[in-house]
């Protein structure tokens, strides 16, 4: 069963995901803050962590840039759930293409394991990520081959829809791939919840 709650803000619609995982208090959860490592402004890691932590969830977190494929490996498989922040969806791709743990995320989701994405996070999982151009650079990701995404849904995730500062980015988004693609916008107060084929907009 696919479980996911992909956010732009986490911080902002933390409230709305204790109602969709259930009793989270001490549960683990993998933090990757890897998109966020080549960006200047990141101050959204940290208001992330915070959320979790006011929840209960106990923080593992896993730079896969940096990590070896043990690490990766027995901190996505065996912590409860999996957390990827926002950042430079190009070099948070290549990163997990790099290390594998893009495989691993993807055999995860599909056993069940909840899980959350914010911003780049939300993002990385569609199709393919080349729509995201008018959010981060590419140049970011020098080594990124293909701009193929981990293919989890079948859909396209726009974070920050009529946000400040990406609001103008998000209409250029959608004014480019609107015909071609299943774009789903989201504010920073909307996550996208996902149960197997059930996908649902919340607003807080």
């Amino acid at each position: 069963m696919k479980k996911m709650f992909l956010a732009s803000s986490f911080k902002d619609v933390a409230n709305v995901f204790e109602t969709f995982a259930g009793e989270v208090k001490g549960k683990t959860v993998t933090f990757i803050p890897t998109a966020s490592v080549v960006e200047k402004v990141d101050f959204f890691v940290k208001s992330g962590k915070k959320a979790l932590e006011k929840m209960g969830l106990i923080i593992d977190e896993l730079e896969v840039s940096t990590a070896t494929t043990d690490e990766i490996t027995k901190k996505l498989t065996q912590n409860d759930y999996i957390y990827i922040t926002g950042g430079n969806t190009f070099f948070l791709l290549q990163e997990l293409r790099k290390s594998g743990a893009d495989k691993i995320i993807a055999e995860q989701i599909e056993l069940g394991k909840i899980y959350i994405g914010e911003s780049a996070g939300s993002i990385v999982i569609s199709p393919n990520i080349e729509y995201a151009n008018a959010l981060d650079s590419v140049k970011k990701a020098p080594e990124l081959a293909s701009m193929d995404g981990l293919r989890i849904v079948e859909f396209y995730p726009v974070p920050h829809h009529t946000n400040a500062p990406f609001k103008k980015a998000v209409e250029k988004i959608i004014a480019t791939y609107g015909e071609a693609l299943k774009l789903i916008p989201i504010s920073n107060h909307q996550p996208i919840l996902m149960e197997n084929d059930d996908v649902r907009i919340e607003s807080v």
